[in-house]
């Protein structure tokens, strides 16, 4: 059962509407528009994967629910869902970002089974193919792929969590027997939240403090306690029948606030013995002699180079929260298109909702949203794929500086967006289950297991407000770098002698930023709503004025009131960090719209663009109005032009959510109370 109809503009148009641009736009156009560079794999899952095989039921037990995601893991598998992205020597088919964009697609079925084939593939497998070497590749990931060996990817304990470098558990050599030791020194050093842990779980990767007993001279900026930091190791937590392996112990952190399909768990090491060879040493090893080595001689440096090759986490996660997103909004502006409540006076049919404006503004603006956030996925990802490239073919087989620099600048765009749509997922869930009313909060209907399911996406893969820190010491370090070690009085003599569009050539670095600041229609001109050089000309300047002052506040800090002034200047450093995605995010959605042919479906997507860009202006008005960046008639202006939005594409509402191409069956059971078929309600 379908809850829509093949024509593409919905019975009940607002009346008060302006005759809409781009009534004739075709779907596919947008769809091709917002599927990106990876369309064919997006086109392949929705014609591959029967609904079955990517959604589930809500409401069942735990242990069931469990089973079930575990048998549609394996079926993926088989396949060919569990190769993607994996070096293709080894059996991997298709590249680094394609694994992305599969994981958006299947975050619009259920996302528990989402998080299983993340832990699965992209966790364990990711982390054992990115910091091991030829053997461990050649030795484990074919029975990763296929799912023969289920595994774990263990760096978070109980004590602590965001803070990877200082975990507790321990990786000691032991040179008599050329083993290493794992062990849990405390409670807090015991591994928890393991997705797999509980009961699938074979093998873990597992994150540990290596200590190797000095043998020879010390390596620069190491200690010669023989502490060489944060590395991997393949550790057996599970014997073939199942059965925890000697000294370790395994824990089940039970019933969650949602994703009840992972069988997340704890685990913990009592000197647990592993081969020297099962440490993932493509960063830092040990020799047959007994001795560290090396190419990265700082324990800093080779830490963050680590982690840094796994990013990929984060774009996946931010990416599948979006789908979610997505997917919530397909469901509740469907139910809004359909739904009456109240009639008119004189009338005696009553209303659509979604013709009401509060409703139109619940959804529609969350929809401009997704639409820009999907293509800066699309960007970000594209970049993963350049820099994943440039590596490969790097001479030597080793990136210079300028990749480094260039890993550096996305991990803080990741680290960004992953906080952004994360949050922006949160709050579209829960708008849409309060959109559809008390249909929105029946199980059946979905929306409320996945508000229950994305919560925990703000927190893991790394906490969102640690996340905007990581951006805004991006930002700060970019700042510095250009700008040198003056004092206040230094800066602000430059300062006052650049143009603010120098200040942002200087310290952002945007491309394409110039030609849209030019074309800018001049702040007090009221008709400029719809300009993009103005729009761009809010979310640059504000971006470059919170960096700028941040930067100001923070040169105060010195020894002894370094932590006081970086404490206070907390939330100025966090809103700069969010002020560079916004525009991040603008820039995506400029670029996705220019590579658009003119036509129809350009058209309204220009509309979809302008209710992005002036609903988050409207939504930090405060800050413009108190910065002169925004007069009160203007921002007036601002607000009565997004009502004029949604009435424009209130028409087409249905239809812009059928862009995001989620394949009709993987949506019919959510859609099953929302039609109101059962209840006998003519549509």
């Amino acid at each position: 059962m379908s809850a829509t109809t093949n024509d593409t503009t919905p019975p009940h148009e607002n009346p008060n509407a302006a005759e809409p641009l781009g009534a004739q736009a075709d779907v596919d156009v947008l769809r091709a528009a917002l599927d990106g560079p990876w369309r064919d794999l997006r086109e392949r899952v929705r014609r591959e994967l029967p609904a079955d095989a990517i959604t589930g039921t809500p409401g069942e037990p735990i242990d069931v629910q469990r089973e079930r995601v575990t048998r549609q893991v394996l079926a993926l598998a088989d396949m060919g869902y569990g190769s993607i992205g994996f070096p293709t020597e080894h059996g991997g088919t298709l590249d680094y970002g394609a694994s992305c964009v599969a994981f958006e697609m299947q975050a619009f079925g259920d996302l528990s089974l989402l998080i299983k084939l993340g832990v699965q593939f992209g966790l364990f497998g990711g982390a054992l193919a990115r910091l091991g070497t030829e053997r461990h590749l050649s030795a484990y990931l074919p029975d990763i792929m296929s799912g023969r060996l289920m595994g774990c990817f263990a760096m978070t304990e109980i004590g602590h969590g965001s803070n990877v470098a200082e975990v507790e558990t321990t990786a000691t050599y032991d040179i008599a027997t050329d083993e290493i030791v794992i062990h849990s020194p405390t409670v807090s050093a015991t591994k928890t939240y393991i997705g797999n842990a509980a009961k699938d779980g074979k093998a873990a990767v597992v994150f540990a403090q290596l200590v190797v007993p000095q043998v020879g001279d010390v390596p620069d900026g190491e200690e010669e306690s023989g502490e060489h930091g944060v590395h991997a190791l393949f550790v057996r937590i599970r014997d073939d029948e199942g059965n925890p392996m000697l000294g370790v112990t395994i824990g089940d952190n039970g019933a969650k606030g949602g994703l009840p399909g992972v069988d997340n768990g704890t685990i913990a090491f009592d000197q647990v013995r592993v081969p020297r060879e099962n440490l993932l040493d493509k960063f830092g090893g040990i020799d047959e002699t007994g001795a560290y080595v090396s190419e990265i001689d700082n324990v800093n440096r080779r830490f963050f180079t680590m982690l840094g090759t796994l990013v990929r986490g984060r774009v996946c996660v931010g990416g599948g929260s979006g789908s979610a997103a997505q997917k919530a909004l397909a469901i509740a502006i469907r139910y809004g298109d359909q739904r009456r409540q109240f009639a008119a006076p004189g009338e005696e049919q009553e209303i659509v909702v979604l013709d009401y404006l509060a409703h139109q503004r619940k959804l529609l603006p969350r929809l401009a949203k997704s639409y820009a956030l999907r293509f800066a996925q699309n960007a970000m990802t594209s970049r993963l794929q350049e820099l994943e490239d440039a590596a490969k073919s790097a001479e030597g087989g080793t990136p210079g500086p300028d990749h480094e620099d260039a890993q550096r600048e996305l991990e803080s765009w990741v680290a960004g967006m992953k906080a952004q749509t994360t949050w922006h997922a949160l709050d579209t869930i829960q708008a849409c289950r309060e959109a559809c009313g008390g249909a929105g909060y029946m199980a059946v209907n979905g929306l409320t297991q996945m508000r229950a399911d994305v919560d925990v996406f703000a927190t893991f893969e790394g906490d969102n407000t640690v996340l905007m820190q990581l951006v805004a010491k991006g930002l700060l370090t970019e700042y510095r770098d250009s700008w040198g070690d003056l004092d206040i009085a230094g800066m602000i003599a430059r300062v006052a002698s650049q143009t603010v569009e120098g200040l942002v050539e200087n310290t952002l670095k945007r491309a394409g930023l110039q030609k849209l600041i030019d074309g800018a229609t001049p702040r007090n001109d009221e008709t400029a709503l719809d300009s993009r050089g103005w729009q761009e000309s809010m979310f640059s300047e504000r971006a470059s004025h919170l960096l700028e002052t941040a930067a100001m506040r923070l040169r105060k800090a010195g020894k002894d009131n370094g932590f006081e002034v970086f404490n206070n200047a907390q939330d100025h450093i966090l809103a700069a960090a969010k002020a560079d995605i916004d525009l991040r995010v603008f820039e995506a959605f400029q670029d996705g719209l220019e590579a658009m042919e003119d036509g129809p479906a350009r058209d309204l997507m220009a509309k979809v663009f302008d209710l992005y860009a002036l609903s988050s202006i409207e939504e930090d008005k405060g800050w413009f109005m108190e910065h002169g960046r925004l007069s009160v008639a203007r921002s007036k202006a601002v607000t009565t032009r997004i009502n004029s939005l949604c009435g424009e594409l209130r028409p087409h509402a249905v239809m812009l959510t059928e862009a995001f191409g989620i394949p009709e069956g993987w949506l019919e059971n959510d859609l099953i109370d929302l039609g109101q078929d059962r209840a006998g309600v003519t549509r």
